[in-house]
């Protein structure tokens, strides 16, 4: 069944091929982005999928964007809230600016997004919100202390939602992905990719964002409707603890 489908950070890494897969499903995407106009219109002209620029931390912002796209594909049954940012330190060096700028971004945008397709879902008995969080939301990460607690914060959000949505028929789900072949982790020198990471994934690579979609596919569908309030990691098989 065709359905209208939001992916936030849809233009570009795991978000495009999240946008990608669900078209392929069958759904009606558009895709959000916060700020580079090139990367965005090259993405649509190569899919056909369509395109919506807003910050996801500005909640304003989100209920207007949200209600841009019902205005023109549909009502929103599938969301993705896939946004998300690094601001790198150590947390005794870290600024108020670095803290407020992830947290903002990859934790309030679940709020700022969700909050205006929710009742839409109850009322018409359907819905399916996924979130993007990550390995470090799991285990921590030595200098995201900012990044490790908004992606554990979105674990706890999909948790509670889950518990509230379940009876009126919407599932709420997080994947967090290890590390994925994305251009901000082919950004790392490849020494240490060589040396420090691969060498805790047993599978030995890194993961596709294809992988990461094709999960993503099968979340949103109606085969996937007892699973609810789930962490789905993929990541290699790396060890958590």
């Amino acid at each position: 069944m065709t359905r209208v489908a939001i992916v936030t950070g849809g233009t570009r890494g795991i978000g495009a091929a999240i946008s990608k897969a669900l078209k392929a499903a069958g759904h009606t995407v558009a895709a959000s982005y916060a700020g580079n106009d090139e990367a965005a219109a090259k993405f649509k002209a190569e899919t056909g999928i369509a395109t919506y620029k807003w910050d996801v931390g500005d909640f304003d912002a989100c209920a207007a964007g949200v209600a841009q796209v019902e205005k023109d594909l549909g009502p929103v049954d599938i969301l993705v809230n896939n946004a998300g940012i690094t601001r790198d330190g150590f947390f005794h060096k870290m600024s108020k600016d670095q803290w407020s700028a992830v947290i903002r971004t990859n934790l309030d945008s679940l709020f700022n997004m969700t909050r205006p397709v929710i009742e839409g879902m109850r009322n018409r008995g359907f819905g399916r919100v996924i979130v993007i969080s990550s390995i470090n939301g799991q285990k921590g990460q030595a200098g995201q202390v900012n990044y490790s607690a908004a992606k554990a914060g979105d674990i706890g959000f999909v948790k509670a939602l889950a518990l509230e949505g379940a009876a009126k028929g919407i599932t709420a789900n997080v994947i967090a992905p290890g590390y994925i072949g994305t251009e901000m982790v082919q950004a790392i020198d490849p020494k240490v990719l060589e040396t420090r990471i691969l060498p805790l994934i047993p599978t030995g690579r890194l993961g596709q964002p294809e992988e990461i979609a094709r999960a993503v596919v099968f979340l949103s569908s109606d085969d996937s409707g007892y699973i609810t309030g789930s962490t789905l990691s993929i990541n290699g098989g790396q060890y958590l603890a």
